[in-house]
């Protein structure tokens, strides 16, 4: 990502939080999982179209605010990552830096249930905001793993596998992002779910023959105006992926 890209980006993310109504930040951030209803599709066979709607749309209504704008994908077999962790333009401590954290904007009740049984996963004070705890970096997943992932020979095969490396990324960030009902709210929540669409992208170029069971593609991806069929080509959502690893 460019300069000009990460501060659009940066741009779009900042102006998407100002906004109180289902256009904004906050909005989009809550369909994962709470205030509720809890959307989010895991251990599922839906996991990956659910969640490629939902960075589809999501994007879109970023580009409601910078035009053009796209959604960074962090590479956590990188090296950089390997070394580094969770990528600089998140982590950047700089004032109004958008990507280092976000309000969660939950009930009051669901903020005590957090605070009281799953400490350490939002802050303290009001309003509360999205935090982290992570890992050595060198715990990230490495490539020879998301090599042995994409190999995977048919679709329900590759995306527990590939959903299991997506859960053990949600843990090492730690935070919020091991809590599934405000993990959307930490802006890094976007990158890893990008990187996790792309691994699928590149499955499906290796693997252009294979598709979900038939029995799956009229599904409705609720609360998203898409069934399965509909966001199994990126094409025709309009985008597409680089192939090659970004250090």
């Amino acid at each position: 990502m460019t300069t000009a890209q990460l501060a659009a980006f940066r741009q779009a993310v900042t102006d998407s939080k100002a906004i109180s109504d289902d256009r904004g930040y906050a909005h989009w951030s809550g369909i994962h999982g709470w205030p509720g209803p809890v959307y989010c599709k895991h251990n599922s066979i839906l996991f990956l179209p659910w969640h490629r709607a939902y960075l589809y749309l999501f994007e879109k209504s970023l580009q409601d605010q910078v035009a053009d704008v796209t959604l960074p994908w962090w590479d956590w077999t990188s090296a950089t990552s390997h070394t580094s962790g969770i990528p600089d333009a998140y982590t950047d401590t700089s004032a109004g830096n958008p990507l280092l954290n976000a309000p969660v904007s939950i009930t009051a009740d669901q903020i005590t249930l957090l605070r009281d049984d799953y400490p350490g996963t939002i802050s303290d004070g009001a309003p509360p905001t999205t935090v982290r705890d992570p890992g050595t970096p060198d715990e990230l997943p490495r490539a020879a793993t998301i090599e042995s992932v994409l190999n995977a020979p048919r679709f329900d095969d590759f995306t527990n596998r590939l959903e299991n490396v997506h859960n053990t990324v949600h843990g090492w960030v730690g935070g919020s992002m091991s809590m599934i009902p405000v993990a959307a709210f930490d802006p890094v929540f976007w990158a890893h779910h990008a990187m996790i669409d792309r691994l699928w992208f590149l499955w499906q170029t290796r693997h252009p023959s294979v598709t979900p069971q038939a029995s799956i593609l009229n599904t409705a991806l609720d609360p998203f105006p898409f069934t399965v069929a509909q966001v199994l080509d990126t094409s025709q959502l309009g985008y597409t992926y680089a192939v090659a690893a970004i250090s």
